[in-house]
């Protein structure tokens, strides 16, 4: 694979990229060399952090690290870093996409169209109520539940959203009410799901949480599957608990063939690409190449995400860092 865009800062250093096997063995047979890991491609454990003897930065080219043991790196004083603010913008449009396309029937009446039902489209529709003046509830609001909230106030939609990490400040000024997680819930005719998947959030949202929802409200989920119980989710569309649904992400992906969610006329299906655009490759692998760096240069890396770090360099003594939530927060 090439990496011409990661090298665009990492050359002026002296730095180079060399791929070990994408397997345990083969990454702990090379950790004991590595200066920096570029994490890709698989799962890195406690066990292949172990192995690493003199890395100074784990890097992530994505806005989610689930796939890196935070914990184990935080433990050998290693900052890890992804990329929270590259895909702010595509995410926020997806999220509005699927709660428009979910309000509106979008796949429902392409359907009718298709399949000669034309005269249906109009009173279905006759039957929802307009979108200006609904309300729009927030679960997390970190940089793209933010963006999201730009975009939803000039449709006109109340707003409300449950993050106890948010100032209010930040939230009235974007419109935006702070409110409890049962308010939310009880109130919201759409609701749009933004947590990051940690050990502390998954499972988040759980049976008990949908029964507090309208039932005429409508869940959106770009942020991470697993903070959703898809059990309780697929029995409150089954039973009524709630309309529908647009999902980006899901708690096992991909998806299996035999997945309820799949055969749900009121539920609208993406494939967890939410932040895909053609600037997609190459922001992230540039940002991932400046990130590296910064840190092989004697510098703090710009999105550590370690709860905190505390490591000895020759240059300077780290000191603490706050988590970064991330743009799906």
């Amino acid at each position: 694979m090439s990496y011409g865009y990661e090298m665009e800062a990492l050359t002026a250093v002296g730095a180079e990229i060399i791929e070990c096997p994408p397997t345990e063995e083969g990454f702990i047979a090379a950790a004991p060399k590595a200066d920096a890991v570029y994490a890709k491609g698989m799962k890195f454990n406690a066990k292949m952090i172990g192995a690493l003897t003199k890395c100074r930065h784990i890097a992530c080219g994505s806005v989610g690290v689930d796939y890196v043991d935070v914990i184990a790196a935080t433990a050998k004083g290693i900052p890890v870093t992804n990329c929270p603010d590259t895909f702010i913008e595509e995410v926020a449009d997806h999220a509005m996409m699927l709660l428009l396309a979910t309000h509106r029937r979008c796949i429902e009446q392409d359907r009718m169209v298709r399949e000669g039902r034309w005269s249906e489209g109009r009173p279905a529709l006759l039957k929802i109520p307009r979108l200006m003046g609904q309300t729009l509830g927030f679960i997390a609001f970190g940089r793209v539940a933010r963006a999201t909230a730009r975009r939803a106030a000039a449709f006109g939609l109340h707003m409300k959203a449950y993050d106890p990490f948010v100032e209010e400040l930040t939230m009235s000024a974007l419109g935006v009410e702070p409110a409890s997680l049962s308010e939310v819930l009880a109130t919201s005719d759409f609701v749009s799901m933004h947590l990051p998947d940690t050990p502390e959030s998954r499972g988040f949202l759980k049976e008990e949480h949908f029964r507090q929802m309208k039932k005429n409200a409508l869940f959106i989920n770009t942020g991470r599957g697993p903070t959703v119980n898809e059990a309780a989710l697929i029995k409150a569309l089954q039973d009524g608990w709630i309309t529908g649904a647009g999902l980006d992400v899901f708690e096992v992906e991909p998806t299996k063939a035999d997945n309820p969610l799949h055969k749900m006329t009121n539920v609208i299906l993406s494939p967890h690409n939410a932040s895909a655009s053609a600037r997609f490759d190459p922001a992230r692998r540039r940002r991932v190449g400046q990130e590296l760096a910064l840190t092989l240069s004697g510098k703090w890396p710009l999105s550590c995400v370690n709860p905190t770090v505390l490591a000895t360099s020759s240059l300077r003594r780290w000191q603490p860092y706050a988590m970064d939530r991330g743009p799906n927060s």
